[in-house]
């Protein structure tokens, strides 16, 4: 997606604005800084929840119709230790054809997908302010997003974030992931749309994840429909630092404890 096109696109888009005055740029900036540190208490927050997450992906033919299907239906969770890992619930043999799952796609799915903006990451993008919004009811600041540089082995995110004025943190994320690939990489990667809401009374965790989109292959065109759930969220609450591990299946689930 570039640049010019997010901004001529969102210019296309029906107002939805409030009467309130529009921000001036010093407020603006502050509303950048105050949210980013919102999108930071958020994370380190989340990083202290288990939840599930249903992976779905469908290879379409030209009709729409299924062609193939990936499934992988997970729970993130601690282990007796408290490091987190995450253990495979559900996952059928895949029958995609024609497309596959690189780790590219993976890390998509873990950290651009459900976009979180913080103080620590605002420097590495551009954030244009592009206007108001209400969106489900929710009045919104809208913001342009798209990395400043790129660098190998990372994952970024480009597209409109959407910002509630109130609690200052990301209600809705729409775009893509792009990043660096090795030189002859046909991967391509999908427009989604991720929605959070508000799941303990303070911070908006994402929920929903949903693309229907079109990947340009140099074999030719190839229709996918994608969802990813967020559910069954629960504090866990523990003194011992937290660090991700990828694999770790037989790690037992300890037992929860709801905010």
């Amino acid at each position: 997606m570039k640049w010019l096109c997010l901004v001529a696109l969102l210019a296309g888009m029906p107002a939805a604005y409030g009467d309130s005055k529009e921000p001036s740029e010093a407020e603006i900036d502050g509303i950048i800084q105050k949210f980013a540190a919102k999108e930071s208490e958020f994370a380190k927050a989340r990083d202290n929840y288990t939840y599930r997450q249903t992976v779905r992906v469908l290879e379409l033919d030209e009709g729409g119709n299924t062609r193939g299907r990936h499934e992988v239906v997970a729970d993130v969770i601690f282990n007796n230790d408290g490091k987190r890992t995450e253990r495979v619930v559900r996952a059928p043999v895949s029958s995609l054809k024609n497309l596959q799952l690189t780790p590219e796609d993976e890390q998509d799915l873990r950290s651009v997908q459900p976009f979180v903006l913080t103080s620590e990451e605002i420097s590495k993008y551009f954030i244009r302010y592009l206007g108001k919004e209400v969106l489900d009811e929710i009045p919104c600041y809208v913001f342009a997003v798209k990395p400043k540089k790129m660098e190998q082995g990372q994952r970024y995110f480009s597209g409109l974030i959407y910002v509630d004025d109130r609690d200052l943190q990301i209600v809705k994320s729409y775009g893509r992931a792009t990043g660096l690939l090795k030189k002859g990489s046909d991967q391509q990667f999908p427009k989604f749309e991720t929605y959070r809401e508000q799941i303990d009374g303070k911070y908006w965790f994402p929920t929903y994840t949903m693309a229907n989109d079109t990947l340009m292959f140099q074999g030719g065109p190839q229709p996918i429909r994608m969802t990813v759930k967020y559910e069954d969220y629960k504090q866990f609450k523990s003194d011992v630092t937290i660090k991700f591990e990828d694999k770790e299946a037989t790690a037992p689930k300890p037992e929860p404890k709801k905010p």
